[in-house]
């Protein structure tokens, strides 16, 4: 391995080191064996070319090989490894957001995915892992092409079951494991079940002839290892040879080790139960994770009882059938996707695919709708994570349900009922996607399309995109009042003073959120919406003048938060009142306030709440005298604002304390200076900014204390004299 560390050395000092390397490579669980000669070269290959793809057939460890590979390769890239997990991506259409979530971004502009993407790389080094593309292979080439020529700090590593073909991709074949490597991993991996397991004279042949029957494929030895819980190295032989004949299948020009590789899954199933082999086949209707008691719901029957299914699930690990895998939302449970799909294709066999993906999606409908419910209570990070983890199930879940055109409905439902998570959790841009995607349908006009039609109008407008907004919230309304949909009309009616609110029209804002507010109060409805309307209406209110008319709609919102443990709406009142304790030159209590929105903001992602803190928490620094720490926090919110939509909205009402910062910084500092500083503040990633602001950031000398904002000609405005209600968020 020394030969391959000091191939993988970074350019410069090699004394050198970064402080921080960033990515989202997962720790090895158990130890990586062997494969040092092809790292070696795999390295050498990432120098020589920008796209490097490592082929091989379903188990060859392409995905470990690759994982390992880029773990090694960290310092060589300044803004780190990235790994995009691909094989629960059925549909091409969501490729770009499925690169997006692996990076980690947030774009609730109308703008596609893929211009989030090009942004974001273009002025970056980084190497990107792409694992599992096979089902979407031409999406995933032309893809990858443009984001080449487009960065060209971006060097990318593919691991799948053929090349891209694209032009500049160096393939490199991952064949078997050497015998040596083989014998090793096989060894390794028996200890993990028999811990006195050894390698011996008397077992090494057998050992070395069961390693080489499997062709050296490392799931098949995995799997074979995970036999030595009940049977002696001989036995698996034995039974390796019953079953090479009986269970090889396939096409007989198919490649022999992906024949080999059928047979050791197979053989494997052949040793389950029954009612293993029943849960296995029933378990391939998940995509990526699940928990027990969709298990439990989903895959029992009279043949499974639901009081069995943690049994049988628990020999399925014990097995390595079934992974386990813990998460924020607690305990899961993946398959490995080469199990997955031979559990699927005897799942077909058996001709009870079609029932239980409907079984699945009525589980996930009716989480989603239990989710909706439970974000209005103290539980909201813990929907938050949940819906994170069951996302792959919730999407295809509406896949399923766009299938039938008699069942568009529910994918309607499905799109509409998830707006706490498109909205409140930084998912616009996807949540944009199935919106538009599930409206496109023919469907009648009952609560599920309209609902989807309101969710449709708020995400746009959270957007930036006006006429999408209106032509969704129009629509919603009038057919809600042709079809008597209360609901659905107080939520249109709502949206549309939200559009009214961030395009400056504040007289309207005022007049279209009371109206709703009203609505909801006749209807009995009480959540994290109406919070929101509340909050639109106090930031109405404060920009036509009324600041202690906002104040005292924000406490009633505060106090509704306070008793029902509602944290996401609280940030944005917050919000308001820090921005009224700010107009009254209390620069304490709104740095106070304003910290505490930020952390929310990073508990749900929350990409509108964080910018628009950040803006106003920059001109509470520059009145506490802060100028250059001021300008840093302002080019942190202006790197944002891209990846959020037109910033400010474009308002003038949105945009004053902004101008009042900027000016107040600029007059300080200097033009030379200012513009330093900001671009220090604009070239810091999200959690760099957000982890400065709430630790204060560095501190240059200046007058602590409060004080006044500035007025628009950059003077500090005496406190009684102070203007109110000018400036403030977009909340909602």
């Amino acid at each position: 391995m020394r030969r391959l560390q000091r191939s993988f050395s970074p350019p410069g000092d090699p004394g050198s080191r970064p402080s921080r390397v960033r990515g989202n490579l997962p720790a090895e669980l158990n130890r990586f064996v062997g494969r040092d000669d092809e790292l070696a070269e795999l390295g050498r290959l990432l120098e020589e070319s920008r796209l490097v793809t490592l082929a091989g057939v379903a188990g060859a460890g392409k995905t470990r090989c690759a994982t390992r590979l880029a773990s090694l390769l960290e310092k060589r890239y300044c803004h780190g490894v990235w790994i995009a997990e691909l094989s629960a991506v059925q549909d091409a259409g969501l490729l770009e957001h499925a690169l997006v979530d692996a990076l980690g971004l947030t774009d609730h502009t109308s703008r596609p995915p893929r211009a989030t993407l090009v942004e974001h790389l273009a002025a970056r080094q980084l190497l990107l892992v792409l694992d599992g593309f096979e089902q979407i292979t031409e999406a995933t080439a032309e893809l990858v092409t443009e984001l080449l020529r487009r960065a060209p700090g971006l060097s990318v590593l593919a691991a799948g079951r053929r090349p891209l073909r694209v032009e500049g991709e160096l393939t490199f074949p991952l064949a078997p494991m050497s015998e040596r490597d083989a014998w090793e991993l096989f060894a390794e991996r028996a200890r993990s079940v028999q811990p006195g397991f050894r390698l011996t004279d008397g077992n090494r042949a057998a050992v070395g002839e069961l390693c080489r029957r499997l062709d050296g494929l490392p799931l098949a030895i995995e799997l074979a290892a995970g036999r030595m819980r009940a049977l002696s190295v001989e036995q698996i032989l034995h039974r390796l040879d019953d079953r090479f004949r009986l269970l090889t299948g396939g096409s007989p020009v198919a490649p022999a080790r992906h024949r080999t590789l059928r047979t050791a899954i197979g053989w494997s199933h052949e040793l389950c139960a029954p009612q293993q082999r029943l849960l296995w086949a029933r378990l391939s209707v998940f995509a990526g994770q699940f928990d027990l008691e969709a298990v439990e719901y989903i895959c029992s029957g009279p043949e499974l009882p639901a009081d069995s299914v943690l049994d049988v699930l628990d020999a399925l690990l014990a097995q390595s059938v079934v992974v386990r895998e813990d998460s924020a939302a607690g305990c899961r449970y993946r398959l490995l996707d080469t199990v997955r799909e031979y559990g699927a294709e005897w799942l077909a066999a058996t001709g009870d695919t079609d029932r239980l993906r409907r079984r699945h999606r009525d589980w996930f409908v009716g989480l989603a709708t239990w989710c909706e419910l439970d974000w209005f209570s103290p539980r909201q990070s813990e929907v938050a994570a949940r819906v994170d983890s069951e996302l792959p199930n919730l999407r295809r879940a509406m896949e399923c349900s766009m299938e039938c055109p008699e069942e568009v409905h529910l994918a309607q439902y499905l799109a509409g009922t998830l707006w706490f998570y498109w909205v409140g959790c930084g998912r616009l841009a996807e949540g944009r996607h199935w919106l538009d995607q599930v409206l496109e349908e023919e469907s009648p006009y009952d609560a599920s399309r309209l609902k989807a039609l309101w969710v449709l109008g708020y995400v746009a407008v959270l957007q930036g995109d006006a006429v999408g907004a209106v032509s969704a919230l129009q629509e919603c309304r009038e057919e809600g009042e042709r079809v008597g949909d209360a609901s659905a009309v107080a939520y249109a009616v709502h949206r549309m003073g939200c559009l009214a609110l961030v395009t400056d029209d504040m007289a309207r804002a005022q007049e279209l959120l009371r109206d709703a507010l009203e609505r909801y109060r006749e209807a009995g409805e009480l959540n994290s919406n109406v919070l929101m309307g509340q909050v639109e209406l106090a930031m109405a209110v404060a920009f036509l003048g009324d600041l202690d008319g906002a104040v005292a709609i924000c406490e009633e919102v505060r106090e509704i938060c306070d008793d029902h443990g509602e944290r996401w709406a609280l940030a944005y009142a917050l919000y308001v009142l820090a921005y009224a304790a700010l107009q009254r030159g209390e620069t304490r209590l709104a740095r106070r306030m304003l910290l505490e929105c930020l952390g929310i903001g990073r508990t749900f992602h929350d990409l509108l709440a964080t910018v628009l803190t950040l803006e106003l928490l920059a001109l509470v620094t520059a009145v506490d005298g802060d100028a250059a720490e001021a300008a840093v926090l302002q080019g942190a919110a202006g790197g944002i604002w891209p990846s959020v939509g037109l910033p400010l909205f474009g308002s003038a009402h949105y945009g004053l304390p902004r101008a009042q910062c900027e000016e107040r910084a600029r007059g300080e500092l200097g033009e030379e200076a200012y513009e330093a500083r900001r671009r220090t503040g604009e070239h810091l990633s999200l959690d760099a900014a957000v982890s400065r602001a709430l630790s204060g950031g560095p501190r240059l000398p200046g007058p602590a204390g409060t004080g006044t904002p500035a007025a628009p000609g950059g003077t500090r405005r005496p406190a009684a004299s102070r203007t109110t209600g000018r400036g403030g968020p977009e909340l909602g």
